[in-house]
């Protein structure tokens, strides 16, 4: 097929500062032209697996109106199957924190490296604008994004799309038409649909589909993804959504059986069960002694790094015996399954100051200073409130691996968050317990306890390779 324009690679970069650039999304500025994967995410997070596997049932009729009907018939099918009666809040809220990753995941490193080097940049897509405009404006730096508009009635969706429909050939070039104050001197597509809105421009260039190309590191991005959501640790493709959807009865059970068997059984056996029921952990480093109470001696607390609320947990199956731990914000029932005791924190510093001295008088303890949860190799910043309290101070070091299912969520009811970490079919937990801090390294040697929390958070970041960050949980969306 005759194609009028020359390939992206073609396309300089240079002297481009104070041009403007158009371009479509998927197989654009995405590698991927298939939006099933997002229409997938917003199904799950939106309306939970019956609406997965509803979308799921659809997309093979999406796909035959799409090749033999038209692009816009089909994307009005996937726009229904996850959206229809759907929250518009919760749409949002999906856009904000879960599409980010994925859609930074699947950036083509040619048209970024047009894209970026021009001034104004529009985006043109038949995706719904509630999807794509958040990532698009908020991490890649896009002027105006125009795209398909859903139809809301009470703060829920249709399932339908606002005139003038799904924006597909020659749509997105009257829509440019309509923009064209300036003159747009760069257009960039993919397909025979791009070409109305690319011979609007002054020089255009296609992105080959059929030329497998590595996404971009989410490195290059202007604003990097800290904080993210969602329970998937995988795009969902097609293939991945319905291996979900098959497993999800049976990870369920095996999920139910792990938590009682954290729950009924003691404490020192706990390491080889949970490795006979698929769950891998590796123990690393020396733990201290438990101390002898006739001594006076009080309890050691473990500054622990944060990725689930599991971790004060796989800590004690570690050390073979439960050890209590203070908390944020966890469900009543992750409360009611947990095997250690847990005493929440009342945001008072100076109550909760008492409260953890009076824990370490009767035993160990465990404290996240991080407060809450990161899933980049990123430690936040460490509350300095468990650092002028005691000297007996142990950093601990952990890190998780999840293949199916992530095993902390804000958005979803974090009474599952247990549940969905244990229907992985392997996660692993790995625990490293460093060496106890030296008191010239406490505030009984002087050191003031935002000193202390900044050392303990180095050490800990050094030791998994990750970066310490100024983030709090306040950052946290």
């Amino acid at each position: 097929m005759y194609i009028p324009f020359s390939t992206i690679k073609r396309c300089s970069s240079r002297g481009r500062e104070d041009q403007t650039v158009v371009a479509n999304l998927g197989g654009t500025i995405l590698c991927s032209r298939s939006s099933f994967p997002y229409f997938a995410l917003v199904a799950f997070e939106t309306g939970g697996i019956l609406r997965l596997l509803f979308l799921l049932v659809v997309a093979p009729l999406a796909g035959f109106l799409h090749y033999f009907i038209s692009e816009s018939v089909g994307i009005q099918v996937l726009i229904f199957a996850s959206m229809a009666g759907a929250k518009v809040s919760d749409i949002e809220s999906v856009a904000r924190a879960v599409l980010p990753r994925f859609y930074a995941e699947d950036l083509h490193p040619e048209t970024w490296r047009v894209v970026s080097a021009s001034r104004r940049r529009y985006v043109l897509t038949a995706n719904p604008t509630i999807m794509v405009e958040p990532f698009l404006k908020g991490y890649l730096g896009v002027d105006a994004v125009v795209g398909t508009e859903i139809e809301i009635h009470n703060g829920r969706a249709t399932g339908f799309v606002r005139q003038p429909g799904v924006l597909v050939g020659e749509k997105k070039a009257a829509v440019l038409r309509d923009m064209l104050d300036n003159s747009i001197h760069i257009g960039l597509g993919t397909t025979s649909s791009d070409y109305p809105y690319m011979k609007l421009c002054m020089e255009a260039y296609i992105v080959p589909h059929h030329t497998k190309v590595k996404p971009m590191s989410r490195d290059r991005l202007p604003r990097p993804i800290i904080f993210h959501d969602g329970r998937f640790v995988q795009r969902p493709t097609p293939l991945r959504a319905l291996i979900v959807i098959l497993w999800i009865p049976v990870g369920f059970l095996l999920a139910c059986l792990r938590l009682a068997a954290i729950k009924l059984l003691p404490m020192p056996c706990l390491y080889f069960v949970l490795h006979a029921l698929g769950i891998h952990i590796t123990v690393k480093g020396a733990p201290p002694p438990l101390p002898e109470k006739s001594t006076g001696q009080s309890g050691i607390l473990f500054a622990c790094s944060h990725r689930t609320l599991l971790d004060p947990i796989f800590l004690s199956i570690s050390l073979g015996r439960p050890v209590a731990a203070v908390i944020y914000s966890v469900s009543r029932l992750s409360e009611i399954l947990s095997p250690i005791k847990t005493t929440p924190l009342s945001g008072n510093r100076e109550q909760d100051a008492v409260m953890i001295k009076k824990l370490l008088e009767k035993g160990d303890l465990v404290i996240c200073p991080e407060g809450t949860t990161c899933r980049e190799p990123i430690l936040l910043r460490f509350s300095s409130l468990f650092a002028g309290i005691t000297d007996q101070i142990v950093p601990v070091a952990v890190e998780n691996k999840m293949t199916m299912f992530h095993g902390t969520t804000v958005r979803g009811w974090k009474g599952m968050d247990s549940f969905f970490f244990f229907m992985n079919p392997s996660p692993a937990y790995k625990v490293t317990f460093l060496q106890k801090l030296p008191q010239e390294f406490t505030c009984t040697g002087g050191k003031s306890s935002h000193d202390v929390a900044n050392h303990i958070q180095k050490l800990i970041a050094s030791t998994l390779s990750y970066q310490c960050s100024s983030f709090t949980r306040k950052d946290k969306y």
